[in-house]
């Protein structure tokens, strides 16, 4: 087994049993791009650094779940602008992207736009009618809107 594979496996192993702090995507399709290290990023809240490995791959491929990817990490980098210029592109590309609609409804939340997350949200309803990840985020997110954040110690 090369360094590589081995290094990528050792990689999902670890993601897998440290559970789901951040839901990344519900990878969609087959054809997507190997996302791995992005999403490795993601989940270790290095942003700039999945920006990084995403910007190249904008130039080789059109897949909603890289600009999916790309919102979410323009988002949590404070550029709120052009991470709705990304999710406005997953959506285009895949009206039925169920990371794109929890993470925009999200941004919609983050905004104060509560109705447009409700129209994310009654999306999920119907793509996810048993429940899904991606739509129990989003009403959470909702519920939570305007309510002071949890303080730590």
């Amino acid at each position: 087994m090369s360094r590589n594979k081995f290094a990528a496996l050792v990689t999902g192993a670890t993601l897998l049993l440290a559970g789901t702090a951040l839901a990344l995507d519900t990878v969609v399709s087959k054809d997507a791009p190997d996302l791995t290290a992005p999403r490795a990023k993601i989940k270790a809240m290095d942003f700039k650094g999945a920006i990084a490995d995403l910007t190249p791959l904008l130039a080789t491929h059109q897949h909603a779940d890289i600009y999916n990817l790309m919102g979410f990490s323009l988002r949590k980098s404070g550029d709120v602008k052009q991470a709705a210029t990304f999710y406005a592109k997953a959506l285009d590309y895949d009206a039925n992207h169920k990371g794109a609609l929890e993470y925009q409804g999200e941004m919609f939340v983050e905004l104060g736009q509560i109705d447009k997350a409700k129209a994310n949200l009654a999306k999920l309803v119907t793509l996810c009618p048993s429940g899904c990840e991606e739509r129990e985020d989003l009403e959470k997110a909702i519920a939570t809107a305007g309510q002071p954040a949890a303080k730590t110690n």
